[in-house]
C-alpha cells in the first residue's frame, strides 16, 4: 500500500450506460479500492429533470455535500488507493472538480435504452413500458443528449460502452497504470 492520497476516478454515462454494473466490477479488480454509488443517495435537486436539462443541466443545481462527505471519509481512510464513483457530472460541479480520472462509458442510446427497460421494467405490463417509451421519445431523450454534448467531451477517457463489461474494465486499468498507479 502506498503512502499517498487515493486517486478518485468517475464513471459517468447515460442512464442505462454501464455506469454501476462497472463501477461495481472495476472496484473488485482495483486492490484498496471504495466505490461510491450516486444513485444510493437522496439528493436535493431540481424536481423536474427535463426543465433542469432545457434550462443548461447546471450541475451546480445538485446539493452534494453528502457524497463529498463520503469522499472526504474515505480520503481519510487507511490502506484506500481509489476511491471509484459512479457519477454522471464528471468534473462539472464546482464543489468536485478534484477528480483524477473521469472515464465516460460512451454506450449506444439504443442499447442504453434497451438495458433500463430490462432493468427498470421487468414486471411492468406492456402499457407502462410503452408510456416509458413515449416519455423518452417527447421529453426524455434530450436528458441523454445533453450528456453527450456536455459530460462526454470532458472526460478524460472515453469508451465504447457496447464493448463487454470485462474489456472496458481492462481499458480502465490499462489507463490507470498509464497514470502510473497500479491496478
Amino acid at each position: 500500500m502506498k503512502n499517498t492520497t487515493p486517486k478518485i476516478i468517475a464513471i459517468a454515462a447515460v442512464s442505462g450506460g454501464g455506469k454501476t454494473t462497472i463501477t461495481s466490477r472495476l472496484g473488485q479488480v482495483l486492490r484498496n479500492s471504495k466505490t461510491i454509488f450516486f444513485d444510493d443517495y437522496d439528493f436535493e435537486g431540481p424536481v423536474d429533470i427535463i426543465d433542469w436539462v432545457e434550462r443548461g443541466a447546471d450541475c451546480n443545481e445538485w446539493y452534494i455535500d453528502p457524497l463529498i462527505s463520503d469522499i472526504h471519509n474515505f480520503v481519510s481512510s487507511k490502506n484506500v488507493e481509489f476511491i471509484l464513483l459512479d457519477y454522471p457530472f464528471s468534473r462539472l460541479h464546482d464543489k468536485l472538480r478534484n477528480i483524477d480520472l473521469t472515464i465516460f462509458i460512451d454506450t449506444p442510446l439504443d442499447i442504453a435504452m434497451a438495458r433500463r427497460i430490462l432493468r427498470d421494467y421487468k414486471n411492468s405490463n406492456v402499457e407502462v413500458i410503452l408510456g416509458e417509451l413515449s416519455n423518452y421519445l417527447s421529453r426524455g431523450r434530450i436528458g441523454y443528449e445533453i450528456m453527450l454534448k456536455n459530460i462526454k467531451p470532458k472526460s478524460d477517457l472515453i469508451i465504447d460502452g457496447s464493448l463487454s463489461v470485462d474489456e472496458i474494465v481492462k481499458i480502465m486499468c490499462k489507463e490507470i497504470n498509464k497514470n502510473g498507479d497500479q491496478a
